[in-house]
C-alpha cells in the first residue's frame, strides 16, 4: 500500500481486520486510486471505516474518493459521484438516496475492470476540482 499522511492508522493495519479476500480487493482498489491520481493523499478514516483520498486544489485539500471494505464486499466510492459522467452506468447509490456519493461494489472473486475504475477515479478527481457552481452546472447540462 502507498504512504499514508498524518499520524493515523496505516492502511495495512486497518485492513488487517478483514479476510484475505477482502484485503486483496481493497488493496487492488487502493492501487487503482493511486494510479489514477498519483498525488492523492491517502489516509485511514477510522470513524468512517474507510481509506479516504484527498487532493490539493489550490490552497485547500478536497476529499474525492474512498475505499470502504466490509465483511462481504468492498466499495470504491466517490464523494461527488452524482456529478460524474458515467456512460457505462457503473456507479451505484442513487437508490439509497445519498445526496452526492456514488460507488462501485466488488465481492471476492469479482474481476475488477481496472482501466474503467481508473477512468472513473480520474473523473471523480476532475469533478472534485470544480467549484460548487461548476458541479451544479454539470447536472443542469444533463437535464
Amino acid at each position: 500500500m502507498g504512504p499514508a499522511i498524518g499520524d493515523g492508522l496505516p492502511p495495512e493495519a486497518f485492513l488487517a481486520g478483514f479476510s484475505d479476500e477482502i484485503q486483496a480487493l481493497a488493496e487492488t482498489l487502493c492501487s487503482v486510486v493511486r494510479r489514477a491520481v498519483p498525488d492523492a493523499i491517502e489516509r485511514v478514516r477510522p470513524g468512517w471505516r474507510l481509506i479516504g483520498y484527498d487532493m490539493s486544489v489550490g490552497r485547500r485539500t478536497v476529499y474525492f474518493a474512498f475505499v470502504a471494505p466490509e465483511p462481504i464486499h468492498v466499495h470504491l466510492g466517490f464523494e461527488h459521484g452524482i456529478y460524474m459522467a458515467d456512460a457505462n452506468r457503473r456507479l451505484e447509490g442513487a437508490h439509497l438516496r445519498l445526496k452526492k456519493v456514488r460507488f462501485t461494489t466488488f465481492e471476492p472473486g469479482d474481476a475488477i475492470p481496472e482501466a474503467a475504475m481508473v477512468d472513473l477515479t480520474r473523473e471523480a478527481a476532475r469533478v472534485a476540482r470544480l467549484s460548487r457552481e461548476g458541479r451544479l452546472a454539470l447536472i443542469l447540462d444533463r437535464e
